[in-house]
């Protein structure tokens, strides 16, 4: 009888969340904050001014730290003192479900973000870069700041907050310019931009964009202190005329839900991966390779541009599947599924052959993206 694994530790996604001042990123936290459904989430401030969390502040203060209630932590940090904190907030006592870095309005991401993707932290995996537009003020910032060019070029997702300051045809006018900026990439080439663009007022995104939410993920079921959380969802569940729609969060976004009960062929999994659509955010899931690696199923992490595998062996009795969720925005659902449908691999192998062992050798393009000791990707 073949035990089962031990439980999977769990990686905390890092979210950064950018853009300059007066773009609406502590707007859209506050959002986040109050529509978390019961996700612990740790906020650390790269800032040296007051930032102002829902009615606390985090005022100049290197290094500080303060609790947000309800599990949620706020810490005033250095950029040099990231790792430090990461530690802190990714210990199991802090219990945290995402943790969300809000950039300084001067910050430059690109540096934010290669110090997570550098990280030896095990617990920790990247979320994807959110730069946060002001669509009424967009050619002004981008006048005084040109820069804004070279951070979205490295966005997994663009937020075009206050969109509702600008006719349609602008706000159209502004997706394309958003999206494709025309800017260096990390490696300096040009590149195109591929994030996915939403547009919205007040910060109100989906929070599923950016993590899971799940009432109580702790598994809690006791009977819990009505919190400020509750009553302010309570509130906003309904307005004067008991609708409530004005506060619900405004996100044109689309997902997918794919289930393979056949193997997936490697090759033309990581063609569809690496040719993956602009607008395409968030996939993750697992994935059976079936003899490509018969022990293990593959936890797929793709946010933006930004892809990793991490082997998991399959539980005893575990139903051999592949399930993947995709989300992003512009994308034509029905297509991804045909594309991922065209992906399951054609020749059941119930032998070892010669088919078997070109098969495995096409699983070297997935073990390109499995992280191992000292990657620093």
């Amino acid at each position: 009888m073949n035990p089962s694994p031990p439980p999977r530790k769990k990686q905390i996604p890092v979210v950064v969340l950018a853009g300059f001042l007066g773009s609406g990123k502590t707007t859209l936290l506050n959002h986040l904050l109050a529509n978390r459904a019961g996700n612990r989430i740790g906020v650390i401030v790269n800032d040296f001014g007051a930032i102002e969390i829902d009615a606390m502040t985090v005022s100049g203060q290197v290094g500080s730290a303060v609790s947000l209630g309800n599990g949620c932590l706020c810490c005033a940090v250095d950029a040099s003192d990231l790792d430090t904190f990461l530690e802190t907030l990714t210990r199991p006592s802090a219990r945290l479900d995402v943790i969300v870095i809000e950039a300084s309005g001067l910050a430059e991401p690109q540096e934010l973000v290669r110090m997570l993707l550098a990280s030896d932290n095990p617990h920790i995996v990247y979320g994807g870069l959110v730069e946060v537009v002001d669509a009424a003020e967009f050619e002004a910032t981008r006048q005084r700041h040109p820069e804004i060019d070279r951070h979205l070029a490295v966005a997994d997702l663009v937020v075009l907050n206050k969109s509702d300051r600008v006719g349609q045809e602008e706000l159209a006018r502004l997706r394309d310019a958003v999206a494709v900026p025309g800017a260096p990439g990390t490696d300096g080439t040009a590149a195109r931009g591929t994030a996915a663009v939403i547009d919205t007022t007040y910060g109100r995104i989906d929070p599923e964009l950016l993590f899971d939410p799940s009432l109580r993920p702790d598994g809690e079921q006791k009977a819990l202190q009505l919190t400020f959380e509750d009553l302010l969802l309570a509130e906003r569940a309904g307005g004067e005329d008991g609708t409530g729609h004005e506060h619900h969060p405004h996100a044109a976004y689309e997902s997918l839900s794919f289930t393979a009960d056949v193997p997936m062929d490697p090759r033309r999994l990581m063609e569809f991966l690496d040719s993956r659509p602009q607008g395409l955010y968030r996939i993750k899931g697992f994935v059976d390779f079936g003899p490509g690696d018969r022990a293990n199923t593959y936890v797929l992490h793709a946010v933006g541009r930004f892809l990793r595998f991490e082997p998991r062996p399959w539980a005893r009795d575990e139903p051999r599947l592949t399930q993947l969720v995709l989300i992003g925005s512009g994308i034509d659902p029905e297509a991804l599924n045909k594309e991922l449908t065209a992906c399951r691999a054609t020749t059941p192998s119930v032998a070892r052959t010669a088919q078997d062992a070109a098969h495995e050798r096409s699983m070297w393009g997935v073990l390109r993206y499995v992280r191992g000791p000292g990657d620093d990707g």
